[in-house]
């Protein structure tokens, strides 16, 4: 997880997964309101998607 500014605030999964359906959870508990990103590594390929916490 990365705020707007490129700073990781947490790091939910650093491991090697077996292919299939895999989930991890994000506790926003100590995070303010606003729009975060999370980054999603998979055979190469490198996806970066937006989180907007609001509470």
């Amino acid at each position: 997880m990365f705020d707007v500014l490129g700073r990781q605030i947490q790091r939910l999964v650093n491991t090697f997964e077996e292919a299939g359906l895999h989930e991890a959870t994000f506790n926003a508990q100590d995070v303010s309101s606003g729009t975060y990103f999370y980054q999603l590594e998979a055979g190469g390929s490198v996806e970066t998607k937006r989180l907007v916490v609001v509470k």
